[in-house]
């Protein structure tokens, strides 16, 4: 269910919504019922988006340097933190605030590739930007068109910091659940100094559309230093043709690339973000007993194996997959305080309403990713003091991928027990 409008908050949808059924409420209330449950879902794609982007908020565009300012200011902050960002190189890290230029990351990532390099192979193509002395996290990044003789690719580095320890430093360091994100292959490991490395071999689109694929790399310190490196089979992120079979730079050589203690000296130069120093860190929410996912586990029927689960959501989203011997299925939950004021745009008088005034909305309809023959199953529930329960059932282990079998695993009965059962509230 977590879907791909990642910044769109849950107001804003709900409007939309509304507005696009007007007089006529019927018509789509499968839409307002994603709508709804949004406030959960839509932190899963955030932290899978940046998780696949290496938390960069920097879009390649053929390799050429579009770039999304991470702290959601204008294009033409953009530039001006561009212009402010090349000054002259630094050469030591006893000056943390000191700008360090986008020629100085170009070269960084030039002397770092060539000892990769095989003899008569090139760069080209290459693009940066460096680190401003303005009190903003601009993550300094570079890129270029990599060739070893086996075809150019595209491959870029960008730098930030994340919490030691914290939520983000786990995310990018461990592999995601295949529901979200589908790929070839994941590892990750632990270093020596106790960083922390992981490398994703994807896709540039889930759905595979074209054969371009992404491997994404990321490197968390102990200090919270993060280096992350994407590449491609191909000599643009995007609208170029796969140039060969696979990237270049294989999981040892991409270590290499990412240990190099240059990078962690510009990192040690990236100013503070007071944006992030005013935000609260993410934690679950207080009193509300066992996690998300161990609650569904633990609510799975007997006779289904859960095989996956996640909880990239935080703290009132979860997923699991689960087997009946038959197909994998996926299963989702929402758990949400707080939302009876919009119980009239998510209910018909006509759904079920239990004597303690509960009321139940049964769904069914296709996925919402495109998956070929996806069919999903929902059971929303909305308790009278505005405590709400929504649980998805698929008949295929992700919403990206074909269906695995003609029906989800759980039958709307059992959905509605799993959305009903007191243990969502628990210790609340």
């Amino acid at each position: 269910m977590p879907v791909e409008q990642h910044s769109d908050p849950f107001e804003e949808r709900l409007s939309a919504a509304l507005h696009q059924v007007g007089g006529a409420f019927d018509a789509d209330r499968a839409a307002l019922t994603t709508a709804g449950a949004a406030h959960g879902r839509r932190l899963a794609l955030r932290r899978r988006a940046a998780f696949v982007s290496g938390a960069a908020g920097v879009a390649l565009a053929g390799v050429g340097g579009v770039l999304l300012v991470p702290w959601g200011g204008s294009p033409a902050d953009s530039r001006q933190a561009s212009v402010a960002a090349d000054g002259p190189p630094v050469r030591s890290a006893s000056s943390p605030n000191a700008a360090v230029g986008k020629e100085e990351m170009i070269r960084t990532l030039e002397k770092l590739l060539r000892k990769s390099l095989p003899e008569g192979g090139t760069i080209s193509n290459e693009e940066g930007r460096g680190v401003g002395g303005q009190g903003l996290d601009v993550r300094p990044f570079a890129s270029a068109v990599y060739d070893d003789g086996k075809g150019p690719a595209a491959l870029s580095v960008s730098l930030g910091r994340v919490e030691p320890g914290g939520p983000e430093a786990r995310k990018q360091t461990e592999c995601p659940a295949k529901a979200f994100v589908p790929y070839d292959a994941c590892s990750t490991e632990r270093l020596p100094d106790g960083s922390a490395f992981m490398v994703l071999q994807g896709y540039e689109y889930p759905d595979r559309r074209v054969d371009t694929k992404l491997w994404t790399a990321n490197l968390v310190t102990p200090s919270g230093q993060h280096v992350s490196v994407r590449e491609w089979n191909a000599a643009a992120e995007k609208d170029a043709p796969a140039s060969r079979p696979q990237p270049p730079l294989s999981q040892a050589q991409l270590k290499e690339l990412m240990s190099a203690r240059e990078w962690r000296r510009i990192v040690d130069a990236i100013p503070e973000n007071p944006r992030q120093r005013a935000e609260k860190p993410f934690a679950p929410r207080q009193g509300a007993g066992a996690p998300v996912v161990d609650t569904l586990s633990g609510l799975i029927p007997k006779g289904l194996r859960v095989v996956e689960k996640n909880d990239d959501g935080g703290p009132e989203f979860a997923c699991a997959v689960v087997d009946d011997g038959r197909g994998r299925s996926l299963v989702e939950v929402n758990v949400q305080p707080g939302m009876g004021d919009v119980a009239g745009d998510l209910f018909h008088p006509g759904d079920e309403t239990l004597p303690d005034g509960t009321r139940i909305a049964v769904h069914r309809g296709p996925g919402e990713k495109g998956g070929d023959g996806v069919r999903m199953w929902t059971v929303d529930t909305l308790r009278a003091d505005g405590r709400r329960v929504v649980v998805s059932a698929f008949n295929a282990a992700t919403q990206q991928s074909a269906a695995t079998r003609t029906s989800p695993a759980l039958t709307t009965e059992q959905l509605r027990q799993i959305a009903l059962s007191p243990k969502w509230w628990q210790g609340s």
